[in-house]
């Protein structure tokens, strides 16, 4: 490892932020959830832990949009941008069972949501049924990416869900949160990537490790492979420290971390501090 690897990794046993690499978090999370305590989960908390990781960016959705009430949870995320311009961006919810379509109208335009999320698991719908039907016409026409949660075996959001809506959709770019999450999926995960140029694999998650990431990065192209933490649910630090030692060259290493977000979130070349062609 040389050139970025090496300031990045110098930067960690030096314990201080890399300045190497514009690092994007691409899924994450803010505020409490209603299942369990989750520490550091106010956006100042969140961004002590970036600027100390020196991660620029995080582009977060509220816990409370993806699991209670997405309209309101929607709002706090606004909010949430609202108060730290440039180090958060936005993902709007959308609860297939709750009027998708005046969900997105609401957000049409608003320059502090960059994409969209949807959580299958947690709002029990198939990410392939028709009421999400509105997510996708409307991801066409705005060129947003959709973040979805996936887990492989879910009844709702297996990677053959995600299969089935990249075949029906070739137009939206659909972001696999997870990659499907289990390490005994890696085959799968790889194969639908390949099979459809519209999805890329996010990678956040407590059950993968280096080697299955390099492998990813190897088969499909770093690309298609985007950095995400699912902080504060987990550790920004544990998720960076997995990317940073997974033996990447620079290239890869940098479009992981942010290059690749970077080139599907149009709303991130807009942040203050970005560099050019971002």
């Amino acid at each position: 490892m040389n050139g970025r690897g090496e300031e990045l990794t110098r930067a960690l046993w030096e314990r201080r932020p890399q300045t190497a690499v514009r690092i994007v978090d691409a899924h994450a999370h803010a505020g409490p959830y209603s299942l369990f305590f989750i520490p550091r989960s106010s956006p100042e908390g969140m961004i002590a832990v970036m600027d100390r990781c020196g991660v620029a960016t995080a582009l977060i959705s509220s816990n409370r949009a993806i699991q209670l009430d997405a309209a309101s949870g929607n709002d706090a995320t606004a909010a949430m941008v609202r108060r730290h311009p440039g180090r958060l961006l936005g993902y709007a919810v959308v609860n297939p069972w709750r009027d998708p379509v005046a969900e997105l109208e609401r957000w049409h335009g608003d320059s502090r949501i960059a994409g969209i999320k949807v959580h299958p698991d947690l709002h029990h719908y198939a990410l392939d049924g028709p009421r999400y039907a509105p997510v996708w016409d409307y991801a066409e026409a705005t060129g947003q990416p959709v973040l979805t949660h996936t887990w492989l075996g879910s009844e709702y959001d297996d990677l053959a869900h995600v299969a089935r809506v990249a075949e029906r959709r070739p137009g939206v770019r659909i972001v696999a949160g997870h990659a499907g999450v289990r390490r005994e999926g890696i085959d799968r995960v790889i194969a639908l990537a390949r099979d459809h140029p519209n999805v890329f694999l996010e990678i956040c998650g407590s059950r993968g490790h280096g080697a299955l990431l390099a492998r990813m990065v190897g088969e499909v192209g770093a690309d298609r492979v985007i950095y995400g933490s699912d902080f504060p649910f987990i550790d920004m630090r544990t998720s960076l420290g997995r990317v940073i030692f997974a033996g990447l060259g620079d290239a890869d290493l940098a479009m992981v971390l942010g290059g690749t977000a970077a080139r599907l979130v149009p709303a991130l070349a807009e942040v203050p501090g970005a560099p050019a062609g971002a």
